[in-house]
């Protein structure tokens, strides 16, 4: 089953289309966008149950692979460059793995083709205390949120994905629930049949425990024409820590490949 997939598009050229991770939307890489759309045309797509796309009850990497495999069919690209952060990052593995043709070269930020233990309790016990209440403004919201999650940044990323309805109150954009139930398979690693041999960036936080070494075997084993870039002092939100840097290794390695 899939669903249709919003999308906003900048610039012209060769196609790029931006992944963002669990909880956010499409423009959470507006700033690469912005530094891609002089030389590419680039598409940032919302996932499934996030931001303006439909909601699915199944929402595994091999779905949302499908649904941005069909996304592309009605936008008529045969292939494009592929960057995905975290979630998007796994994502955009899974097209390379079930449909190599589709992608052109592939930069995954912060996340390897592994299977991750859960991490996101605090936030979805946030979340819920959010949406258990008629929350009538952002700062309520925040407010609420700060008894569950002690990092700022965090929070005002989550708090983005607020939209008020007819009445004034708040309400989660993406689709809480399906989030819940779909957690598990989130972490998941994506599925292998072969590898992808394509042109492959993996760009990490120094200080983030997404990449580690013992997972690099498993990346080359996925895929071979990989390599591996450390972004110092930065941890999960790389691309938001240090944008300059982060957009410079993406521009670069698509401008090259």
């Amino acid at each position: 089953m899939t669903v249709n997939l919003h999308d906003s598009v900048v610039g012209d050229g060769p196609d790029v289309v931006l992944l963002h991770g669990l909880f956010g939307m499409g423009s959470n890489l507006g700033s690469l966008a912005r530094a891609l759309q002089d030389r590419y045309r680039v598409h940032s797509v919302d996932l499934p149950n996030h931001g303006h796309s439909g909601w699915l009850d199944d929402a595994s990497l091999a779905v949302q692979a499908q649904c941005v495999a069909q996304w592309m069919d009605e936008r008529q690209l045969h292939s494009a460059n592929f960057v995905g952060h975290s979630l998007g990052g796994k994502v955009a593995m899974q097209v390379a793995l079930l449909e190599p043709l589709k992608v052109d070269a592939l930069v995954v930020a912060d996340i390897a083709p592994v299977s991750y233990p859960g991490s996101h309790d605090d936030v979805f016990a946030a979340l819920d205390a959010v949406a258990g209440q008629s929350v009538r403004s952002r700062a309520e919201a925040g407010a609420i949120m700060a008894e569950f999650i002690e990092e700022e940044m965090v929070a005002q990323f989550l708090l983005l994905s607020l939209q008020r309805d007819e009445e004034g109150t708040y309400h989660w954009r993406f689709n809480l629930q399906g989030l819940k139930d779909n957690y598990a398979a989130a972490r998941e690693a994506p599925e292998l049949d072969i590898p992808y041999d394509g042109p492959t960036l993996f760009i990490a936080g120094g200080d983030s425990p997404y990449i580690k070494a013992e997972h690099h075997a498993t990346i080359q084993a996925c895929f071979p024409a990989s390599s591996i870039e450390v972004m110092p002092d930065c941890g999960h939100w790389l691309h938001a820590q240090d944008p300059k840097t982060f957009n410079a290794l993406v521009g670069d390695f698509l401008d090259n490949n």
